[in-house]
């Protein structure tokens, strides 16, 4: 397909690990590329790695503008106020430093033990289930949802329909305006329950007389459920994709040499896609990426699985190599003040589930072929909705 024809995004009629040939063209040939979107108006797509770098650090690209209504934005819940993805300095600062100590390397850390335990109990009920089972009911989604309920104190019985409001809260095209105004709002009024009920580490998070308010707390809530769930459950499922539809090798050489699983995950996180893109900014004023003009109030969309492969990061960037060591920073976690806060919580579940995976059930496997997936369609993140697998 030539990047002149290029559909409405999210791409129309395509699934999956098929976009991977389309980002390549639009990196070579078309890097900075305007696109309709589903509310009609229309964004730009940034390809390369350099200029994605660029509107993750550089001020003239804003969050907080997309609150304006004259501003086109791809997903609705990027005008949701007071959550710190939608936030410039000074604001999105102070609201940083209050959460961030929950997820630093050694609050993480003293998570592992319970991670170990969570990923231990989803491999015994697939044991006790027996193959075929699905990957992604039974393990991709459960444990990074088990994980970030364990956080923040969100009982287990509820945690399926935490899921079903933020499929329809960070759609893209795939429900009405209406359905994700009444997901949103039963969003709140749960979260807001649970911050009355309960007194967790972030929930308390203070920096001598400063706290976040009732309000900041329910949007910090809000971000990191939707960023704990669906992210990780993505990346979980589509390594094992496409580990073993494409790169068998590649996964027998995890098998027989488990030590190179840190280094793994980087190759995944950096190849393997969680999201087609990465929230969108604007242009506080007129830019040039790539020799095309960005007028002042234009959106830009980062795709930040073309930027992965770009020449520019690494060399060959188009071949997964496990035993890959030189690892230039990738922007699965996005780059700059606005940095996925539970990087070091994501890394750390991805490195346990893969260990557990491949030393309790070394022979795991998609259990059907690749053409009779489902793949999930009007979403802002990328998978199957079901991957049987075999072991």
């Amino acid at each position: 397909m030539s990047p002149t024809d290029l559909p409405a995004f999210p791409f129309e009629g395509m699934t999956g690990l098929d976009v991977f040939e389309l980002f390549a063209q639009l990196r070579e040939r078309d890097p900075v590329r305007p696109v309709r979107v589903p509310s009609g108006g229309h964004v730009y797509l940034v390809a390369g790695y350099e200029d994605v770098r660029r509107v993750f650090t550089d001020p003239v690209f804003s969050r907080v503008a997309l609150q304006r209504e004259d501003v086109t934005v791809l997903i609705p819940a990027s005008r949701i106020p007071g959550t710190m993805l939608n936030m410039d300095p000074p604001d999105h600062t102070r609201m940083r430093k209050l959460t961030a100590r929950a997820f630093t390397t050694g609050a993480v850390e003293r998570m592992r033990p319970r991670i170990q335990a969570f990923a231990d109990d989803l491999v015994d009920a697939m044991q006790g289930h027996g193959p075929p089972v699905d990957f992604v009911t039974s393990f991709a989604t459960v444990l990074p949802a088990t994980v970030i309920s364990d956080l923040l104190g969100v009982p287990a019985e509820d945690q399926h329909q935490l899921r079903e409001w933020l499929e329809i809260v960070l759609s893209a095209g795939l429900y009405s305006p209406e359905e994700i105004q009444a997901a949103l709002i039963s969003l709140q009024a749960y979260l807001t329950g649970l911050i009355a009920a309960k007194r967790s580490t972030l929930i308390a998070a203070r920096d001598q007389d400063d706290r976040l308010s009732e309000p900041e707390l329910l949007s910090t809530l809000f971000l990191l459920i939707a960023g704990g769930y669906e992210t990780t459950a993505s990346i979980l499922t589509n390594s094992v994709l496409l580990l073993g539809y494409h790169h068998p090798d590649q996964l027998d050489l995890l098998r027989r040499m488990p030590e190179l699983i840190p280094d793994a995950v980087e190759e995944l996180l950096r190849c393997v896609p969680m999201a087609w893109c990465a929230p969108e900014r604007v242009a506080l004023e007129n830019v040039e990426l790539s020799g095309v003009l960005i007028t002042a109030g234009t959106t830009v969309v980062p795709l930040i699985y073309a930027a992965n492969r770009d020449n520019a990061l690494v060399d060959e960037p188009e071949r997964l190599d496990l035993t890959r060591t030189n690892h230039t920073p990738h922007l699965a976690f996005g780059h700059g003040i606005h940095r996925c806060l539970g990087a070091p919580l994501g890394r750390l579940e991805l490195q346990i589930a893969f260990a557990t995976l491949l030393r309790r059930l070394p022979a795991l496997q998609p259990a059907v072929p690749q053409t009779e997936l489902t793949w999930k369609l009007g979403t802002v993140t990328v998978g199957p909705r079901a991957l049987p697998v075999t072991w």
